[in-house]
């Protein structure tokens, strides 16, 4: 498995990062045993990038156990912001809130220290300012290591770079968000936000939430899957009449390449501006079946259609600012 550099830093993180919202999850998530055999299963495959969030009930408790005398191996990210309690200070980005939230997430994984701590989505209650410096304290405290965030529109994303390099705080070196080939939005603003700002880009939900498995169909039951159990977060994204026409696109794109529609939807990533796709799984099964996409090569006919099939609608300002970029780049002279 390769290893990348993440975004300005030093840190490098494999491809696939294993995704750690599964376990111990009630209903739809795998037991302590199956996470930790998971865990092992991953790092013996090369990988070392484990992505969780203390809001993920016991997974913090279940991976910090299942890396117990490998905590050397593991790239370690949890993330701080969505309510863990009922208390007005148990959740949000206020400087009392994450540190709080950054000693408990040390205590239940067993480290002294965070590699990436991640911003699990927007506060627009708290000032910026109040959670670039408090991030900052952790950072200087050598609890944290780095800083992300997650589920953040790009002004905003924006605003909090420019705090830092104000205030001299501590950066954050990547985003996290939902990417694939369903929701290819962040195309539009994010990506050339970091790119012009040298952020690294870790994607989750790559599989859209078990659509682009080709296992989920518009009037199955999906009670005990991801997308059942999060309806709120993914129905009006994924599963519509775009998401089962994009899913059909991929499955048939899978079949003439003879791989698995999971496995071409993971590949898929590798030519994008990604340089880790949260993989999650509930099995054996699952896991090396998504390890195997690293094997998989996108012809460029089937990527060229699979382009075809899922790009971004026309928008406005952007693609008419597409249009006049593209007019100034050939020298033409139109109205």
């Amino acid at each position: 498995m390769r290893m990348r550099r993440l975004g300005p830093s030093g840190l490098y993180v494999s491809e696939l990062a294993l995704g750690a919202m599964t376990f111990g999850m009630r209903d739809w998530g795998c037991d302590e045993e199956t996470a930790t055999a998971l865990v092992h299963r991953y790092l013996d495959a090369g990988g070392n990038f484990i992505d969780t969030a203390d809001a993920y009930g016991s997974s913090e408790e279940i991976v910090g156990q299942a890396i117990r005398g490998r905590r050397s191996q593991v790239v370690l990210g949890t993330k701080f912001g969505l309510p863990v309690g009922r208390g007005p200070h148990d959740r949000g980005t206020g400087r009392r809130h994450i540190v709080a939230a950054c000693e408990s997430s040390l205590r239940r994984l067993g480290t002294d220290h965070i590699d990436l701590y991640w911003v699990h989505v927007d506060d627009t209650a708290t000032p910026l300012e109040e959670t670039i410096a408090a991030l900052d304290d952790l950072v200087r405290a050598g609890k944290v290591l780095y800083t992300g965030a997650s589920n953040l529109r790009s002004y905003r994303l924006m605003k909090a770079l420019s705090i830092s390099e104000r205030t001299g705080a501590a950066r954050f070196i990547a985003l996290q968000g939902q990417y694939n080939l369903i929701v290819r939005t962040l195309e539009r603003e994010h990506f050339p936000l970091m790119a012009d700002e040298g952020l690294g880009f870790v994607a989750w939900s790559p599989l859209a939430a078990g659509m682009l498995t080709g296992k989920i169909k518009p009037d199955a039951d999906i009670a005990d899957t991801r997308l059942g159990q999060r309806e709120i977060a993914f129905d009006a994204l994924v599963k519509n009449e775009h998401g089962f026409r994009v899913a059909a696109a991929v499955q048939k794109a899978a079949s003439e390449i003879g791989c698995t529609p999971a496995q071409l939807a993971l590949a898929w990533q590798r030519d994008r501006p990604v340089d880790s796709v949260i993989i999650g799984a509930r099995t054996l099964a699952q896991l090396d079946d998504n390890l195997a996409s690293l094997d998989v090569v996108v012809p460029p006919e089937i990527a060229a259609n699979l382009e075809r099939e899922t790009r971004l609608p026309d928008e406005y300002p952007g693609t008419f600012i597409d249009i006049f970029q593209d007019w100034l780049r050939r020298g033409e002279r139109r109205v």
